[in-house]
């Protein structure tokens, strides 16, 4: 007989009956769905033959839901005779009442500063069809933010979630877009521009095939943004991609505004990706007619 102990946990339970029956439990997390401010998460737990499965709005309380799961397989065999005492697993958080709309607040906040509404776009899109991942960026002025998310709404919303805490972080009165800066009065570089330009780079990279290993992509997209007069920003992405690389934006202050997305095993081959990306583009709509 394998009595469990109250206070202890469902993961040290199966843990403490993994020792002694000689088997080791494995963990999977399954997938994550739900708002962002209120996810599912889905895990499973092996334990020999059996098998758990849990949900919760943690990772911890999916894991010791899966964990609680295997426990009641257990604990209904017989042979075993493993006693497992009641509510185990704290309750999961319920959800707030009036919860707040991150896109809304951004938006009426945008409203009162007397700033451009946010311009929400899609940068990138990744993953197998079951397990998408998107990437938004959310843009007010000369600031930008981008979210991630398993839908589009998602990403978009944790983008704008981003943006709220980026300025609850300055000082109230220390925010001030200005509406008459130099890039909101410059129509800055146009497509029309790059179509009728004749300089030496922008007329190279219309002939480039941009396929020559190990070029710095970096450096040519400088080249080019100096000689048309446009600025570009890297925005490193917190998030790695679903197959384990850094992620970044290149955003160009054309008009309108470019933004390519770069993926690399390292901080430099991910710019240097979404600087490619970049030119390639610029590339496509220099040369249209």
């Amino acid at each position: 007989m394998i009595v469990a102990k109250p206070g202890k946990t469902p993961i040290q339970l199966l843990h403490e009956y993994g020792t002694k029956a000689g088997i080791t439990p494995e963990y999977k997390f399954e997938k994550a769905e739900g708002q962002v401010h209120l996810p599912s998460f889905t895990f499973k737990v092996t334990v020999g033959e059996i098998t758990g499965t849990g949900e919760g709005h943690s990772k911890k309380i999916a894991k010791h839901r899966a964990a609680e799961a295997a426990l009641n397989i257990l604990e209904g065999n017989p042979s075993i005779g493993l006693s497992v005492p009641d509510s185990i697993v704290p309750d999961s958080p319920k959800q707030p009442q009036n919860q707040t709309n991150p896109i809304g607040t951004l938006q009426e906040l945008a409203v009162q500063k007397g700033w451009r509404l946010p311009e929400y776009s899609l940068a990138h899109e990744s993953g197998p069809p079951h397990k998408r991942e998107f990437t938004m960026t959310c843009r007010i002025e000369t600031f930008v933010e981008t979210g991630t998310g398993t839908s589009k709404k998602l990403a978009k919303r944790n983008a704008a979630e981003k943006f709220l805490a980026k300025f609850h972080s300055f000082p109230p009165d220390s925010i001030n877009i200005s509406l008459g800066n130099e890039a909101g009065n410059n129509l800055g570089c146009t497509w029309d521009a790059l179509r009728n330009s004749s300089e030496e780079k922008i007329t190279l990279l219309k002939r480039s095939p941009l396929s020559i290993p190990n070029t710095n992509y970096v450096q040519l997209l400088g080249e080019v943004a100096e000689e048309q007069g446009f600025v570009i920003t890297y925005l490193n992405i917190e998030e790695m991609s679903v197959n384990g690389q850094y992620q970044c934006l290149a955003e160009l202050s054309t008009n309108p505004v470019t933004v390519c997305h770069g993926t690399g095993i390292t901080w430099g081959n991910t710019h240097n990706d979404a600087a490619h990306n970049a030119l390639q583009y610029l590339k496509i709509m220099a040369g249209r007619k």
